[in-house]
C-alpha cells in the first residue's frame, strides 16, 4: 500500500543528502494517492482518474512557476502513471513557458541494474517482485512478511507470455490489468529477494540520480523561454 511513496521518498531524501547544501533543489510533500486503477481490483488500491491528477499536478505546477522557480521535476516510482505524468509535463511546458519540467520515473535508465537482476526481473518484475521486495527488505524489512509467508507466496505466475516482439512494458506495450497477470497481485518472481541485493540496488538509484540532479543544477537546460508580454493597447 505504501511501495511506491516510500521509495520515491527514502531515495530521494538519501540523494538530497549528499548534494552540496548550497545547491537550490527542495522537495515538495509527496502525493500519495495516484493513478492506479490497474490494481483496483485487490483490496486496499486507492487511485484517482486521470483527469484528476491531470488537474492536481497542473495546479501545483502552474503555482511553482509563478513562484519564480526554472525547474519541476516529478519524481514519480509508480509504473501505472509514467504516460500521464509525461504528457501533462508537456502540457505545463506550454502553460508556463518560464519553467522547464521533468518527468522521472525512479527506476529508469539506471546503471547497472541489468546486472544486479535477471534479465526477465527487468523486463516482467513489475510489481512486488525481486528488486521491489529486496529494495524494501533492505530499508525497512519490517514491513516485509515473514520467510514462512513468502516460501508459500505465488511467484512467477503469469497468465500468458506476450508474442513476439510485444512486452507487457517498454517498446510495444500493452494496457494490462493486474489481474490479467496474476491472482496474488506479484508480477514477477520475487522468491529470491535478499537485504544485500536491495542495497545494491538502493546505492544504484541514488548514485544514478545524485548524478543526473548534479549534472542538471549544474547546467542551464533545459532551455525555457520567457513568459510573452501582456499588450497594454
Amino acid at each position: 500500500m505504501i511501495t511506491d511513496t516510500f521509495f520515491a521518498e527514502k531515495i530521494l531524501n538519501k540523494t538530497l543528502d549528499r548534494l552540496p547544501k548550497e545547491m537550490p533543489i527542495w522537495m515538495l510533500p509527496s502525493q500519495s494517492i495516484g493513478f492506479s486503477p490497474e490494481h483496483q481490483a485487490f483490496p486496499g488500491t486507492l487511485s484517482l482518474s486521470a483527469n484528476v491528477l491531470l488537474s492536481l499536478v497542473s495546479d501545483v505546477g502552474k503555482q511553482i512557476a509563478s513562484m519564480g522557480f526554472k525547474r519541476l521535476i516529478f519524481f514519480n516510482a509508480h509504473g501505472g502513471q509514467i504516460g500521464l505524468l509525461q504528457a501533462v509535463s508537456r502540457q505545463l511546458r506550454i502553460e508556463c513557458p518560464s519553467l522547464a519540467v521533468l518527468p522521472c520515473f525512479l527506476w529508469s535508465g539506471v546503471p547497472g541494474l541489468d546486472e544486479l537482476l535477471p534479465e526477465k526481473e527487468v523486463e516482467e518484475g513489475l510489481h512486488a517482485a525481486l528488486a521491489e521486495t529486496s529494495l524494501m527488505l533492505h530499508m525497512a524489512g519490517d514491513l516485509v512478511r515473514n520467510d514462512s509467508y513468502l516460501d508459500k507466496r505465488i511467484f512467477n505466475e503469469q497468465k500468458a507470455s506476450t508474442p513476439k516482439g510485444w512486452s507487457l512494458e517498454g517498446a510495444s506495450p500493452c494496457a494490462w490489468l493486474t489481474e490479467d497477470l496474476s491472482s496474488s497481485g506479484v508480477i514477477g518472481d520475487a522468491s529470491a529477494s535478499n537485504a544485500k541485493l536491495g542495497a545494491a540496488l538502493e546505492n544504484a538509484l541514488v548514485n544514478h540520480w545524485k548524478s543526473l540532479f548534479t549534472s542538471l543544477l549544474e547546467s542551464d537546460w533545459p532551455p525555457v523561454m520567457s513568459e510573452k508580454p501582456v499588450s497594454s493597447s
